[in-house]
């Protein structure tokens, strides 16, 4: 290992660090999973050294026909696999090949997902160099079906289902987890999958997803990541018919019994993993997601994804944004449809970073944004009858029924969807948009696909192609009048990998908002000119690992600064260590 961490790069130590003992955030490197452990030479250990059949089934060490002549002799395989011997190159083009057969997305997921299971390494070599071709099937808007049929596609299970029945025993279940050095969790109830409402246990398909990602896109070992799912019923009447369905069959647990089994489970997190470890909360319902995260957040290394992240990428988007529309974000009004936790976790950082910049109170940057929900515009003369997320944002103004007359009343110059009802942006809408903006900014958010308030075709038609368009699911480029418009998607994606490796590699104890301002800078700075040429306000996917490394060593940066990592020394170089620190799906050789 010591040899290894010492090997130079452009002149560099890999590490710039004397500590060795800290790659990849301070966990032991147990499978050598590291970018800066590709060319040495490890042991395939299970409980023992995996050999011979058992080699062919641990999908860690599996490299199917991959494995050499000398490995084969050594690791008893004569015999158990054909006698070519192919490169790691040729099984990947091999899969697409295959992959690309099969019409229905479901099926490709489906394909991914027993990747996964069979060859670790090729999965993610796979996921990384088609990563725009593969993200829609390994993420939204596929894996929303994935969701909603995962009892009849259900093979082996993934990940921890932490059920009611488990109460008094969450200490034990974790353990039962076959990986101790665990650096991320990715958690849900289920209870608001995406755009798609109450999926109870088989919402398990998004932690899942998500942690792919976080391997993918961010590079955190996957040896290091564990999706949970915390069934506590559903009210979802239909699966609880539902012969497949693989999760409790009762309604919902609220109240004092569900508030007692998450504390439980935040409890033996803290115990069994440490202090380091990051939760990321995932489609909870409103109530509890806002609930869960002032809770733990002053205790525990908390983040919700669907509050902080999507605000962090939004906000990038608009700041990366200003280059198109011009002036500052303190120039602009915005109107969100939706005052749910993404609408309102949005509006609260753009009212952060706007006091930032500008050094005015929280209270008077709010007033430049305003929130549209089920029953009109949100005005101070709704306040009483309001639920507390929402209150900040009642401003005095006149009630308005619909965001038609919201729109006409306001003027926003951003509108942005949050709503999870799709088609919502009508002509009507937009046509107001462009009318008193000449380049009226239109992010429909809502997932998948089939939620979206507009599509990128509608945005752009609407507005005479004037619309500076992103999407919370992807659109393909559209044509109009003779020039092809690229509509960005504005997907979390693009942050919650980085930023979850700037917390482990600083090894942060605690999330600030300022480190959410920090992710949000970086990958605004990540658009480049010829990006802004076609219309996007985001860079794209093809780079992401750069970007997250980027997102990375900003978010470490600051955590160093308001003294919330314990990761010392501080590596001189961040974004080198940050790269370093990635997990590598290359595969290694066997002694």
């Amino acid at each position: 290992m010591q040899s290894t961490l010492k090997e130079m790069r452009n002149g560099h130590s890999v590490l710039d660090m004397d500590d060795v003992s800290a790659v990849g955030g301070g966990v032991e490197d147990a499978y050598g999973e590291d970018r800066a452990t590709e060319d040495q030479l490890v042991t395939p250990w299970t409980v023992s050294v995996a050999s011979g059949y058992t080699l062919l089934r641990d999908p860690h060490h599996n490299k199917g026909l991959a494995f050499t002549e000398k490995e084969r002799d050594a690791h008893y395989l004569r015999g158990l696999l054909p006698p070519v011997v192919l490169s790691q190159e040729l099984q990947e083009r091999k899969l697409m090949h295959n992959l690309r057969q099969f019409k229905v997305p479901l099926q490709r997921y489906m394909a991914m997902m027993d990747l996964q299971e069979r060859n670790e390494r090729l999965f993610y070599k796979l996921l990384i160099d088609n990563v725009e071709e593969l993200l829609p099937i390994v993420y939204t808007p596929t894996v929303g079906e994935a969701c909603q049929k995962y009892g009849s596609i259900f093979r082996r299970p993934q990940g921890l289902y932490i059920s009611l029945k488990e109460k008094g025993k969450i200490l034990e279940v974790l353990k039962n987890w076959p990986e101790k050095s665990i650096q991320v969790i990715v958690v849900t109830d289920g209870e608001r999958i995406l755009g798609l409402g109450d999926l109870g246990c088989q919402g398990m398909g998004i932690p899942v997803g998500k942690l792919s990602l976080y391997t993918a896109l961010g590079g955190v070992r996957p040896s290091a990541c564990l999706p949970v799912t915390i069934d506590v019923g559903t009210n979802n009447e239909q699966l609880l018919k539902d012969e497949f369905y693989i999760g409790l069959r009762q309604k919902r647990a609220t109240g004092q019994e569900y508030a007692e089994l998450l504390h439980e489970f935040m409890s033996a997190v803290k115990q069994n993993y440490g202090e380091k470890v990051l939760v990321q909360f995932e489609d909870f319902a409103n109530h509890n997601a806002f609930e869960l995260l002032s809770k733990y957040r002053q205790t525990h290394l908390v983040f919700n994804d669907d509050i902080q992240g999507t605000a962090s990428v939004v906000l990038a988007g608009l700041v990366a944004a200003l280059k198109l529309v011009g002036g500052t974000l303190a120039d602009h009004t915005f109107l969100f449809l939706g005052a749910g936790e993404a609408g309102t976790g949005i509006a609260e950082l753009i009212a952060l970073e706007i006091s930032k910049k500008t050094k005015a109170p929280l209270e008077v940057t709010r007033k430049k944004i305003w929130l549209v929900d089920s029953k009109g515009l949100i005005v101070r003369s709704r306040k009483e009858s309001l639920q507390h997320f929402k209150k900040p944002f009642a401003h005095e103004h006149e009630p308005a029924k619909g965001l038609l007359d919201a729109v006409r009343a306001i003027k926003p110059t951003v509108l942005i969807g949050t709503s999870g009802v799709g088609k919502t942006f009508t002509k009507d809408v937009v046509e107001a948009m462009a009318s008193f903006n000449k380049k009226p900014l239109i992010l429909a958010l809502s997932n998948p696909t089939s939620q979206s308030e507009c599509t990128a075709e509608e945005a752009y038609t609407w507005s005479e192609g004037r619309a500076i368009f992103a999407s919370g699911s992807p659109f393909d480029p559209v044509e109009y009048n003779g020039k092809v418009f690229v509509p960005g998607q504005a997907n979390n994606a693009y942050i919650f990998p980085g930023f979850g490796l700037g917390l482990i590699m600083s090894g942060a104890i605690r999330v600030h908002d300022d480190l959410l301002l920090a992710a949000s800078e970086a990958l605004a700075v990540q658009v480049t000119e010829e990006n802004y040429e076609k219309g996007l306000i985001y860079p794209p996917f093809s780079n992401i690992r750069k970007i997250s490394a980027h997102i990375a060593a900003n978010v470490a940066a600051k955590a160093y600064e308001l003294g919330l990592a314990s990761r010392l020394p501080r590596p001189q170089d961040l974004v080198q260590f940050a790269e370093s620190c990635m997990y590598s799906p290359i595969y290694r050789s066997y002694r």
